[in-house]
């Protein structure tokens, strides 16, 4: 399921990251990869906030359905 699915509060792991190459390369940079854990802090929207890596990053709804947990 797309990122804007999951559950506030729940730790996901991200299993598939797509898009064009350099969203890929971009999302990868902030530590969107396979096998990563995520977890949404806040979700507005379809716009998310989640923990990734001790970090927090805030997604546009379009990126976040990039992202398949």
């Amino acid at each position: 399921m797309p990122l804007t699915m999951a559950k506030k509060g729940e730790e996901n792991t991200i299993k598939h990251v797509g898009g064009k190459e350099e969203t890929r390369k971009f999302l990868e940079k902030l530590g969107f990869v396979v096998g990563s854990v995520v977890t949404v802090v806040s979700d507005v929207g379809g716009n998310v906030i989640v923990n990734i890596k001790d970090s927090r990053v805030a997604l546009g709804k379009d990126m976040a359905n990039k992202i398949l947990v």
